[in-house]
């Protein structure tokens, strides 16, 4: 059995947290300082993330296979990581850009996070997450899948209550620095503790890397692995309606509910603290083979959650509210997390990690913003933020996103099909 060191044990949480920070901060405190530093228009929040992800998704695909090809993921992890750091204290200069015209700035902001969502995958996506496959095995991925599960929680909890409170002292521009230069110090640590997997050894396509890297497109690998692309469009479908509502949640609070910063922050970390408890009776489930009945049980809060939200102002009903989609979102990213890296083809971990990303992070990244952007634009509330008339985010768009997010069913029961029939077949032979 391959057991994870304690000193892997330790990076993961270090790389790991880390690196959620960043894209909670990203995720979250992007778009609210683009509503307030540049203009309240959901138009730029929408080109910010569908290109951000487009990039990171490419980049993912590309280091995953290029490490694939070495047998290496640190020089990746390191550089990446450095990188991501230095380019999110770049972003927080775009707020000195002139705003007229506006169009210069949106794209000069578009282009800054597009850099940094560029090394962040380097790092993180293209190398930290194959590495956490690599030293890993069936036995304990419902434990590891826990524990990356729980980081974006933690992530949120920071990015929301410490991030909300060190704006309202330091703003934009000191915060984002202070982040910046805490992700860089990660990235030199990792130069002298880390190594690779033992078992890590190169695999190389004799006909080149452009054909390693596209030799997972076609109709053969799909169906070797169906129960795995059914996993990757339960991803698809669940964070395309995740990604109506979370670019917008800190907006929605702040200026439509009228919270501060340090407030909304309570609220979102209180209710993702109280669902990460949850995490250890799943791990449970999860190591047993009972994925399926974890992701029911998940989406069912996930859709009660947004309900809540949406029908209330009240602080008990939105911390309810928070509670429920955190316990929907925490358990879907463990579950699937570790279904996922039990279906990965050994050979070809960090191509399969592309895959992922790009149904997983880039397709719903620029569907859910994209139909957001129709949604408040048509049914949202109009604001006046910093002089500039501005539509924000309403109560519609948790009640639509509920509504979307019960579309998942659809690929969920045909990979509960494929599971069930491998499980058994498995259970058989032994």
């Amino acid at each position: 059995m391959k057991r994870i060191s304690r000193k892997n044990w330790i990076l993961i949480w270090v790389l790991g947290l880390t690196g959620q920070i960043c894209w909670n901060i990203e995720n979250s405190w992007f778009n609210t300082f683009v509503y307030d530093k540049i203009a309240p228009d959901p138009a730029i929040v929408s080109w910010m993330v569908g290109a951000s992800a487009a990039v990171s998704t490419i980049c993912t695909f590309s280091i995953g296979t290029w490490g694939d090809r070495l047998g290496k993921r640190k020089p990746f992890i390191c550089i990446g990581y450095i990188l991501w750091g230095v380019f999110t204290f770049i972003f927080g200069a775009t707020e000195r850009l002139p705003k007229d015209p506006l169009f210069i700035a949106a794209a000069c902001v578009v282009l800054a996070d597009a850099v940094m969502s560029f090394f962040g995958s380097v790092g993180n996506d293209g190398g930290f997450s194959p590495w956490t496959t690599d030293i890993s095995n069936e036995q304990n991925r419902g434990r590891l899948g826990g524990v990356l599960a729980v980081m974006p929680v933690f992530a949120t909890i920071f990015g929301a209550i410490v991030s909300g409170f060190l704006i309202d002292q330091m703003d934009f521009f000191a915060f984002f620095g202070l982040m910046g230069a805490i992700v860089a110090a990660v990235g030199v640590l990792t130069f002298f503790t880390l190594e690779d997997a033992a078992d890590l050894k190169p695999k190389r396509d004799k006909q080149g890397f452009l054909h390693q890297l596209l030799s997972v497109f076609n109709w053969k690998t799909v169906q070797e692995n169906k129960e795995l692309f059914w996993v990757f469009l339960v991803l698809t479908v669940y964070f395309s309606a995740f990604n109506v509502y979370f670019p917008y949640i800190t907006i929605y609070f702040v200026n439509y509910l009228g919270y501060d910063y340090g407030m909304t922050g309570l609220i979102q970390g209180l209710g993702l603290l109280a669902a990460s408890l949850l995490t250890i009776p799943a791990a449970i489930l999860i190591d047993k083979g009972r994925m399926v009945l974890v992701v029911f049980g998940a989406l069912f809060c996930n859709v009660l959650g947004l309900a809540a939200v949406s029908v209330s102002q009240a602080f008990p009903v939105l911390l309810l509210g928070v509670f429920g989609t955190g316990i929907g979102y925490i358990l879907i990213v463990q579950t699937l997390t570790a279904w996922m890296k039990n279906l990965f083809p050994e050979e070809q971990r960090g191509q399969f990690d592309g895959i992922r990303h790009i149904l997983s992070v880039c397709i719903p990244m620029i569907i859910g913003p994209a139909i957001a952007t129709q949604i408040i634009s048509r049914l949202g509330a109009e604001r006046e933020i910093n002089g500039i008339i501005g539509m924000v985010p309403a109560p519609n768009l948790f009640l639509i996103s509920a509504g979307l997010t019960c579309f998942t069913l659809l690929p969920l029961t045909a990979a509960m099909r494929l599971h069930k029939k491998r499980t058994q077949l498995t259970w058989k032979k032994n």
